[in-house]
């Protein structure tokens, strides 16, 4: 079992609980990470052995590109999308930043994080 990680992911969306969020659109952050065996990937050296970063990362993206009121339901989304695509994936963990979130006082970023295992 290993684990492979996507950090510092970011993306122009339109979520957010108000309407003007949604509208205006936001800076926003993703961290994924799953368990999987590496082993027969780290013997073999080949891609079709392993979870291809490029196919991670697309289905990011577009969960990313449906707007949602919550950050919850964004990374909710992410898990589903994960877990029903690449079946030999174990556990997924994905956190979720709103950067400059509208709080009425200075905050960096806002982040949920969420965890699911087969």
């Amino acid at each position: 079992m290993g684990q492979i990680a996507l950090e510092g992911m970011e993306f122009f969306a339109f979520h957010g609980y108000y309407d003007e969020e949604q509208r205006m659109g936001n800076k926003y952050g993703v961290d994924l990470y799953i368990r999987t065996d590496l082993l027969a990937a780290g013997e073999s050296d080949k891609l079709g052995a392993t979870v291809n970063y490029e196919v991670l990362y697309r289905l990011v993206a577009e969960e990313m590109l449906a707007p949602a009121r919550l950050l919850e339901h964004v990374a909710h989304r992410v898990l589903d999308r994960v877990m029903a695509e690449l079946p030999h994936v174990q556990r997924v963990k994905i956190s979720v930043s709103k950067f400059n979130p509208p709080l009425g006082g200075i905050c960096h970023r806002a982040r949920v994080t969420l965890k699911r295992k087969r």
